[in-house]
């Protein structure tokens, strides 16, 4: 009976510690209303620029409190969803709803915060030759979009309910998925309220001592990477043409958050044969003969930004086979990663640049060895 009592209590006593290994999901809501204006980063936008943005942002957070070893190296960041609203008041563009995947990152004792967020957008009044021919801003109903956000927080300040208010950059664009593609960029002020559910149960920040951030690299790795998509040139008209990337590359993980990367892209872009055939007839003063070759070999750097499982990719190019002189011979490349697999496998979703002029959205997989 002694033993049983022993053993009776050790099991009561280990129960909370038990307990905490369970990891909790607190969430939190957020509604915002903005009013901006859209930023003429383009003088053939002009006349779509005729009145203030309004709009409200809804947003649902996973908030973070150091579970896992990212959020502590993090500083207990929150993930989660946006839906935004936004009419442009003017009769051409409409209205645009997007929904998007975002992190906010917190400073100053969390009383400022940093929300990104990526994702897709329905256009109401893209561009049409018979009815729509001004709006040379969207050439589709569905856009990328993304956002930015910075805000002055208080949550929690009575009973689960904080505010927040600051800045929103909104921009809009189809990465020339199909023409034309001028894009808009819409810069706001907001202001909102926050609820945090279950506010009484939630949990105290984890703070504990991780290793050090450099016992995370690794040798230097080959990576085998295709990629493809559909896009067309700025010439409206000329069509949708798939085109294809063929990427190898040598990276070196240099610890939690940093992995640099070196490389050969070959790109495979079909709609140039038809720009460079359609510019050789309409425009013979250029000196284009039709027989150009499409095709283009690049050399690039980059950098991923590591968040657990998933990669902030950054990459910047040059042509080194380029023989139809088309945007520059610089590039770039944005977009998130994941990784499967232990690091073996992985999928992306890139945007390929010159500049701030999108040339494709990439869609990719790869293999890392």
């Amino acid at each position: 009976m002694k033993h049983f009592l022993s053993l009776l209590t050790a099991l009561v006593l280990s129960f909370p510690l038990f307990s905490q290994e369970k990891e909790l999901k607190p969430v939190s809501l957020e509604a915002d209303f903005f009013y901006g204006s859209i930023l003429e980063h383009n003088p053939d936008i002009e006349h779509l620029i005729t009145g203030h943005p309004t709009g409200f942002i809804l947003s649902f957070n996973r908030k973070t409190y150091g579970f896992n070893e990212w959020e502590r190296r993090y500083h207990y960041p929150d993930w989660g969803v946006t839906v935004a609203y936004q009419d442009m008041h003017n009769e051409y563009l409409g209205n645009a709803v997007g929904v998007y995947g975002h992190m906010n990152w917190y400073f100053l004792n969390r009383y400022l915060m940093l929300r990104v967020g990526q994702g897709i957008a329905y256009s109401g009044s893209p561009y049409d030759q018979e009815t729509n021919f001004n709006n040379n801003a969207y050439g589709t109903h569905f856009l990328s979009t993304t956002f930015l956000k910075g805000n002055f927080v208080r949550e929690n300040i009575w009973k689960g309910l904080g505010f927040h208010a600051g800045f929103t950059i909104i921009h809009y664009s189809n990465a020339n998925l199909k023409a034309p593609n001028n894009s808009t960029n819409t810069f706001a002020l907001n202001a909102g309220v926050s609820y945090q559910l279950g506010y009484k149960e939630f949990p105290e920040y984890i703070h504990k001592e991780d290793s050090l951030s450099k016992t995370h690299a690794e040798r230097i790795k080959y990576n085998f990477a295709f990629r493809t998509g559909i896009n067309e040139s700025d010439a409206v008209g000329l069509g949708q043409e798939p085109f294809y990337v063929a990427s190898v590359f040598a990276d070196k993980r240099l610890n939690y958050k940093s992995t640099v990367q070196a490389g050969v892209d070959v790109f495979f872009s079909t709609f140039l044969k038809e720009l460079i055939n359609y510019r050789s007839i309409a425009y013979p003063e250029g000196g284009l003969s039709g027989d150009e070759d499409y095709k283009r070999v690049g050399v690039f750097v980059g950098h991923e930004w590591r968040f657990n499982k998933v990669a902030f990719v950054s990459q910047l190019g040059y042509y080194v086979y380029w023989p139809y002189a088309f945007e520059n011979r610089v590039y770039n490349r944005l977009g998130l990663k994941r990784y499967f697999f232990d690091d073996k496998i992985f999928a992306s979703v890139t945007v390929h640049a010159h500049w701030a002029k999108a040339e494709a959205v990439e869609f990719g997989v790869g293999y890392r060895l």
